[in-house]
């Protein structure tokens, strides 16, 4: 597949984000590695605990090709519990300084539905927030985003902690994504946030069809002009559909991040930096 095939599919005029004083130039697809700093994590091999294992697999991950790293400190697979907020303070924003100290041109992401926990992770070098609540789960994440105006992950979800991984009924999930999208963004905005990047939400509020649905019309969002975030990897939308273990997900994960960029998605969150490094350069 040629170059010009690959970014007729790619319609979005903001290509670029600002990440501290650097431009991140979007027009190649970027990877995001995960690092997990929980024990409870659905993908047992991104669990990790300690300082020295942080270390040696951020290493790893920037040596494979990672762009960004994504880092977590509570889990937020089906049926995770939810800690208490100075326990994932203490699960992130040391691993964060560590990291910056050892890699310092490396971008951390903090993963995160707190404000507090945001901010102590920002404080501490991360420089993007990822939320899966899309703002609503906390109060004070709005006044950390406002106070820091850091690229903010907007993710599509419903509900709370608890329930946030049921389907919903939708009339139309394409129309009332792109609402939710659109009233979100007009209240960054506001606030003076301009670096906004849209994740769908596999996996949350969403059945497997209507995970599907919206892989399949992904280009579709390039009207709401902001880039895309897809994070499917070694999720169940791949494991249930093809009867496999998420040790076993790779190869569903690559094939599904290879139809995503080629519809339009700017970055790719994965587990398996090397993989998803070899669709880019071979791609772009």
């Amino acid at each position: 597949m040629s170059n010009s095939r690959v970014e007729d599919t790619n319609f979005y005029s903001k290509t670029s984000i600002r990440v501290g004083e650097k431009l991140l130039d979007l027009s190649v697809p970027k990877v995001m590695g995960i690092i997990n700093c929980t024990s409870d994590s659905f993908y047992s091999k991104s669990r990790f605990d300690g300082l020295k294992s942080v270390i040696q697999e951020v290493e790893k991950q920037i040596s494979e090709g990672a762009d960004m790293i994504d880092l977590g400190g509570n889990s937020t697979r089906p049926g995770s519990k939810l800690c208490e907020i100075e326990e994932e303070i203490h699960r992130t924003a040391p691993f964060i300084d560590a990291i910056k100290k050892e890699f310092p041109e490396i971008i951390i992401s903090i993963d995160t539905f707190r404000g507090e926990v945001a901010q102590a992770a920002i404080e501490a070098g991360a420089s993007i927030i990822n939320d899966i609540s899309g703002f609503d789960f906390d109060e004070n994440m709005l006044k950390c985003i406002e106070k820091y105006k850091v690229p903010y992950i907007l993710t599509h979800s419903l509900g709370n902690f608890e329930n946030m991984h049921e389907s919903r009924n939708y009339q139309n999930i394409f129309k009332e994504m792109s609402l939710y999208f659109s009233e979100k963004i007009n209240i960054l905005k506001s606030i003076g946030v301009k670096d906004i990047l849209l994740d769908p939400g596999f996996g949350f509020s969403k059945t497997m069809e209507q995970n599907y649905e919206i892989l399949h019309r992904l280009h579709d969002f390039s009207f709401l002009n902001h880039p895309i975030l897809v994070g499917f990897s070694r999720k169940s939308m791949i494991c249930k559909k093809l009867n496999l273990e998420a040790e076993q997900a790779l190869n569903g994960t690559t094939i599904l991040n290879t139809y995503a960029v080629q519809k339009g998605a700017k970055i790719l969150r994965v587990h398996d930096v090397k993989a998803a490094k070899e669709i880019v350069d071979l791609l772009f």
